[in-house]
């Protein structure tokens, strides 16, 4: 780490009167011509380095504090938090081997490190809380002893999820300066004594705006890199930069959110556990929308124990969200002394067949003695599903304008997005518009909506249902994303787990799934599978 330092600092940028140095943009027509060729559609990127934003701006009022730290401690402590989970530091917390500003300060300082190098900057982070240490501070002065607490604890938020001292922005151009309250899910988590760090990067307008676009690209972010293989292997989304800076360890944990998979994709890109939880376990009210019927967020983190504490910092009961549910915390205890004992999970024939990483863990699981189940996917009909998110977000993301939007923007609807995007295409919306422009020109009758629903969640049911009821499962396994529509439209939880990396170095995700409100149940499955398999595999920038 010593030698990156000194590289970040002598090789690639301009001196700035602090001693600390400034990002300079550079010419990336040969990384987009190099990456122009790649079979992967969604790796054949336009633009990298936003055009809309400065990223100098990430770190203005820490400089001093970022080169000293640099100079002074920053590899004392590296090897105490890299890699670390909650509890972990916690307890050096309490053996006062560092405190919350220290830890604070640490993952600030790491941002620079990698986000400021152009041989290894990622575009993960959209912008950093300007108090964050100060909160520190305060925390340090309160003092924690529970190192299963969220207390003190620094944690990125996917930038569609509101919180009043940042920007609020889903990556558009029209949102940069849409300051606005926080989000439910973030008065709990400062209620709790977390520190918010900053907000991620995402895709833009969390997956639904373009067709074809890569994920993790934003106006105002740029196009996120995956650490496992910069421009070379995807980073999923659309909580691109949450699952980015995770696995990087830009911070201790994060927030995404989830439609379809947003949660996910990225998490199991990146070698995260991923928690998409049940409709309604976590409030929505103050996340920019898709799909009032199938959003939620949730944690993303390196380890299930972090998962875990994140998730119960933030499951509380709202009621301004309609589906929001009494809190159901995870009984952590439970979950570190589970014995899979009777346990009876399905796993799916054509992915044993065709995918030796899944057919590892599978075989694994096997050999300690738990009963598995081959099972084949049901056939469901899941036509018009495109058609919630439409109708959904049409309706829904006018609502947010009006409860959370600050009040000096200039859009309020879709219409008015598409308008203003149109005025400078190439900066605004270089992969078009296409998904917008398909919300307002076709539309369903509020009937037709409403049997739609209801057909698509009992079809979503019925794909779990039937392999669970038929071999009294506890639940079933799937890879990455690849069953997370059927678990959206049922209102499923899903939990993906890191199972190791495919040849190409590209991380991959066993996915838990069940029945609603089953989390305490997946977390005791995904903790065992954790504890035995050790399938996470940190990047090369975290070594």
């Amino acid at each position: 780490m010593k030698i990156l330092i000194r590289l970040v600092l002598i090789l690639f940028f301009v001196s700035c009167e602090s001693g600390l140095e400034r990002w300079k943009s550079y010419n990336q027509s040969a990384e987009i011509s190099k990456n122009s060729s790649n079979e992967n559609k969604k790796l054949q990127y336009k633009r990298i380095q936003s055009i809309s934003s400065d990223k100098n701006d990430l770190i203005s009022g820490y400089e001093k504090e970022i080169n000293n730290f640099i100079e002074t401690k920053y590899d004392k402590f590296a090897s105490k938090i890299l890699e670390k989970s909650i509890p972990e530091i916690q307890q050096s917390i309490i053996n006062k081997e560092f405190n919350y500003y220290d830890l604070t300060l640490f993952y600030i300082s790491r941002i620079y490190l990698i986000e400021f190098n152009k041989n290894t900057y990622l575009n993960s982070i959209i912008s950093i809380n300007r108090n964050a240490l100060d909160e520190a501070r305060v925390r340090d002065k309160t003092g924690n002893a529970d190192i299963y607490s969220i207390f003190g604890i620094p944690i990125l938020l996917k930038d569609n999820i509101g919180f009043e001292g940042l920007a609020t922005t889903a990556g558009a151009h029209s949102l940069q300066n849409n300051y606005t309250r926080d989000a439910f899910i973030i008065e709990s988590l400062k209620d709790k004594g977390a520190i918010i760090l900053g907000k991620t990067n995402l895709s833009e307008w969390a997956n639904y705006f373009c067709s074809g676009c890569p994920n993790g690209y934003t106006a105002l972010g740029g196009q996120t890199l995956n650490p496992y293989g910069r421009m070379i292997i995807d980073t999923g989304g659309s909580s691109s930069g949450s699952g980015v800076a995770t696995t990087s360890n830009l911070s201790s944990v994060s927030l995404g959110s989830e439609t379809s998979g947003s949660i996910l994709s990225p998490s199991s890109a990146n070698s995260l556990v991923g928690m998409k939880p049940t409709i309604g376990n976590v409030s929505r009210s103050g996340i920019i929308p898709i799909s009032s019927t199938l959003d939620t967020a949730g944690p993303m983190t390196k380890y299930i124990i972090d998962n875990i504490i994140v998730y119960n910092a933030i499951n509380e009961y709202d009621n301004k969200d309609s589906y929001s549910k009494q809190n159901r915390d995870i009984q952590i205890k439970n979950v570190i002394n589970f014995k899979p004992n009777e346990i009876k999970l399905g796993y799916y024939s054509n992915f044993y067949k065709n995918d030796n990483v899944y057919k590892n863990a599978i075989d694994f699981l096997r050999q300690k003695q738990i009963e598995l189940i081959e099972i084949d996917a049901p056939k469901v009909n899941m036509a018009g599903f495109a058609k919630i998110l439409d109708e959904d977000m049409r309706k829904d993301l006018k609502d947010y304008f009006l409860k959370y939007g600050n009040d000096d923007l200039s859009v309020s609807d879709i219409k008015s997005i598409i308008d203003y995007n149109n005025l400078d295409s190439i900066e605004r919306s270089p992969y078009g518009q296409s998904i917008f422009k398909k919300i307002i020109r076709d539309t369903m009758p509020k009937d037709d909506f409403l049997k739609l629903k209801l057909r698509l969640m009992a079809e979503g049911n019925k794909f779990y249902d039937i392999p669970i009821d038929k071999h009294k499962l506890d639940a079933v396994l799937s890879i990455n994303n690849y069953h997370a529509g059927y678990a959206a439209a049922a209102h499923n939880p899903a939990l993906t787990v890191p199972m190791g990396l495919r040849e190409n170095n590209e991380p991959v995700g066993l996915t838990f799934i069940s029945k609603s409100n089953s989390e305490q149940k997946l977390y005791e499955l995904g903790h065992y599978f954790e504890s035995n398999f050790s399938g996470r595999v940190a990047p090369e920038n975290s070594k």
